[in-house]
């Protein structure tokens, strides 16, 4: 090797040291910055109010993530100072070398990075929590660092509710402005088909307040398009009335019987024929300690009890007891979250979506999972669930790319979580094997939808691109005239972003 390219490759390496170390210089800079104007906002490493935060995250790959600092804004006037401090030294006027960011709400995200960072700065917006209802109690105007399952409770006094997360700790940023599937979805579709308004801090620290009226291609935007435009620190939303609903967990053993029937009640389920806007169920197939498991989860959004769309299922031999009950919305999470491990180790999660098929196929996708699933089981710690369920079924107010009103699209996910970092290759790749395999057995019997919903994505999927590419070319141009220098590309790494 010549002198020349030994001299360019030592080059190449101290620019790269460099620019780490200036990195971490700027992120050092920005925290004291925002300490010394927003005083206790700021949170180091060695402080409680740091580790509660880096703590309670539900996976192990965000809490494993340390930032240089955790800013916690009260309101909007300090999330709007802090994107200024961010963008405004000759330093920082490119946005690749400014500050990197995260911008977390609930902390739901499975995936590493998604609301979290190495050595950056995490914006923690949970204590911009209020609840607000109008006048005429039809819209409530709720703080973007609030989490679903604390506004519930508000609600039940006046017989109301939104269309929020199914279990606890979900927040209402990350899930609202990625769909959101809720207990009313199949009634009135996703949760950002019915969010009137947002208050927006754009990349410019600007306050905007987007709505079909005003800033329109933006209001648009954030129905599906994440954290690509700013940062939302309010959703005004509508609310619906509720009083009790019925539903809940019920279980059954694990044989070919049972999963036999389960197959044909899900595809007679999900015959238009059969739609009831007031369901919404899913089977749950489990796999841990080498056992395998088998669950519905089946909600009703009317006050009935055992209604006739789940008799082909509750009519199934099942063990005791169950969990179906009339019950508050509140309740309803809470008890449903009793279901799930309140944090998970290491872990991952793929979604894909197809047209209701006959019953042979659904007995395929359990097998194929099934006979997959069992090659992991010598890994620590390592459970799986598999999860068929109908998708909402939407009104076609937002970014997504679906077709309005169709009522026979299946939405299915594949999870697995784990102890070990040593395992982290192995569990993913196979997980993604089973997904793979999946979609090319709905794909052969054409029944296949290119959707992804993002909030059940992991993040090797291409999930604005699953929206068409009229939609991501528009999500480009809103992202260039909201961000021209894409500071929420660049500076915000985490998500899933518009222009990769």
């Amino acid at each position: 090797m010549t002198p020349f390219y030994l001299d360019l490759l030592r080059l190449v390496a101290f620019l790269h040291i460099v620019a780490i170390a200036a990195g971490q210089q700027n992120t050092t800079d920005i925290c004291q910055e925002v300490a010394s104007q927003l005083p206790g906002r700021i949170s180091y490493p060695a402080d409680p109010v740091y580790i509660s935060s880096r703590q309670s995250y539900y996976s192990g790959f965000e809490r494993i993530l340390a930032p240089g600092c955790i800013f916690r804004p009260i309101n909007t006037a300090e999330v709007s100072q802090f994107i200024k401090l961010v963008t405004a030294g000759s330093q920082y006027r490119n946005t690749s070398q400014s500050p990197k960011f995260a911008v977390r709400g609930g902390g739901h995200t499975l995936f590493s990075g998604a609301a979290n960072i190495d050595g950056g700065v995490t914006i923690d917006l949970r204590e911009i929590k209020s609840l607000v209802l109008s006048q005429d109690r039809k819209v409530a105007a709720i703080g973007g660092g609030a989490v679903w399952s604390n506004i519930y409770p508000q609600l039940v006094p006046y017989n109301l509710t939104v269309m929020g997360g199914r279990v606890p700790g979900v927040g209402v940023g990350g899930f609202a402005t990625g769909g959101g599937v809720n207990f009313l979805n199949q009634r009135h579709g996703w949760s950002c088909d019915n969010i009137y308004g947002y208050e927006v801090v754009l990349a410019s620290g600007e306050i905007v307040y987007a709505t079909a009226n005003s800033y329109k291609d933006l209001w648009l935007s954030l129905k599906g398009g994440s954290n690509n435009f700013g940062i939302v620190t309010r959703f005004d939303v509508a609310t619906f009335s509720q009083g009790l609903m019925w539903g809940g967990v019920i279980r059954f053993n694990y044989t070919k019987s049972v999963l036999d029937a389960q197959a044909q009640a899900f595809r007679n389920y999900m015959d238009p024929k059969n739609f009831d806007s007031a369901a919404d169920m899913g089977i749950i197939l489990g796999f841990a300690n080498n056992t395998f498991s088998v669950a519905n989860s089946l909600f009703y959004v009317d006050p009935v009890v055992n209604p006739k769309t789940y008799q082909a299922f509750t009519s199934i031999p099942s063990l005791s007891p169950n969990t179906l009950a009339l019950t508050n919305v509140s309740n309803m999470v809470v008890q449903f979250g009793k279901n799930l491990p309140p944090t998970v180790p290491r872990s991952v999660q793929l979604v894909y979506s197809f047209k209701n098929s006959d019953v042979a196929t659904y007995t395929k996708l359990i097998q194929q999972w099934e006979t997959d699933i069992k090659t992991l089981g010598n890994i620590p710690g390592i459970i799986s669930q598999f999860l068929i369920q109908p998708q909402p079924v939407t009104n076609g107010t937002n970014s997504l790319g679906l077709e309005a009103n169709q009522h026979d699209v299946v939405m299915s996910i594949v999870t697995a979580a784990w102890s070990n970092a040593a395992d982290d290759a192995v569990v993913q790749q196979r997980i993604a094997a089973i997904v793979d395999k999946h979609e090319r057995l709905v794909r052969k019997q054409r029944l296949y939808n290119p959707f992804k919903y993002l909030n059940y994505a992991d993040i090797s999927q291409d999930v604005i691109g699953s929206y068409g590419m009229n939609n991501k070319r528009r999500l480009r141009a809103v992202s260039r005239k909201y961000d021209p220098k894409g500071l929420f590309q660049t500076s915000v790494p985490g998500g899933f972003k518009v222009w990769k």
